[in-house]
């Protein structure tokens, strides 16, 4: 395992892309989670979401995880230009060539994957500590740890969607197409889903609509994309004001989400080794 990190590390830093990205992804991961402390000016006036209680436990690990989950495409580029770069480069035959088999290959992939994972996951985990107790309004430990399920959510999400990168940037090679393939899937899954929700919801009004679109299984949740977004739901409703209003916040844990995202993650991987084993490099 040391002797495929020392390789790893070595290809990535020849890869001035590789170390630019890295090290512009954390200084913006670090960056959004104070997002809180700035003052927005939104249809003429101001909002401070500090003020709008992201920084409150429990829900302040809800605010973070999601917010710095959006930022995983851009995590995503390095690990694609990564793997990409092996096969345009020929970088992967020759390793092949030199002994290193192909087992090892997708071993030192999944290392770079899960060591991105938990660096992120460490990180987002010390500066939400941080942020609340430094802002929040209660610091009990019982609210303290109330939701940080989110961040082995947020660990899960990340996980699975590099896994994901992995087994397109092995099938396609070519960073562009993988990006591509990216996007496909996005529209067809959002296809789906909203096809499913039509036949669920059709004829229903009001209560019973809202109801049904709240509590009830959808088959789409299963699907590669849509299971990882349902590990950390949008949290808006839980601002302040959306609270003024109102607005209820009701959530269950997505058991199903996180068992399908565990069985994507082990389909990606095993269908990535799948692909080189089989195919004449």
């Amino acid at each position: 395992m040391i002797k495929l990190l020392k390789l790893e590390y070595y290809k990535n830093l020849n890869y001035r892309p590789f170390k630019i990205f890295t090290l512009l992804y954390f200084a913006i991961l670090v960056a959004l989670l104070f997002i809180g402390l700035v003052d927005f000016d939104l249809f003429g006036g101001t909002i401070n979401l500090k003020e709008e209680g992201i920084y409150n436990f429990p829900e302040i690990w809800n605010f973070t995880t999601w917010i710095v989950a959006l930022l995983k495409i851009f995590l995503g580029l390095i690990i694609v230009f990564s793997i990409s770069q092996e096969f345009s480069n020929r970088m992967f035959k020759q390793n092949i060539i030199d002994g290193l088999s192909r087992t090892e290959f997708i071993t030192s992939k999944l290392l770079t994957i899960s060591i991105f994972s938990i660096v992120s996951t460490l990180i987002v985990l010390g500066i939400t500590m941080f942020l609340g107790y430094q802002y929040s309004k209660t610091t009990e430990p019982a609210k303290v740890f109330e939701e940080i399920f989110f961040i082995g959510n947020y660990f899960v999400k990340l996980f699975t969607f590099f896994s994901f990168l992995l087994f397109l940037s092995v099938l396609l090679r070519k960073s562009i197409f993988v990006f591509l393939a990216l996007f496909v899937f996005w529209i067809v899954e959002g296809i789906l889903t909203a096809v499913e929700v039509f036949f669920k919801v059709k004829g229903m009004q009001g209560p019973q609509r809202n109801e049904v679109l709240q509590n009830d299984f959808f088959i789409s949740h299963l699907l590669p994309l849509e299971s990882m977004s349902s590990l950390i739901p949008n949290p808006i409703m839980r601002l302040n004001m959306a609270k003024m209003m109102g607005v209820k916040y009701e959530f269950h844990y997505p058991t199903e989400s996180l068992i399908a995202c565990l069985v994507w993650s082990c389909l990606f991987i095993l269908g990535s080794y799948w692909i080189l084993k089989k195919r004449d490099w």
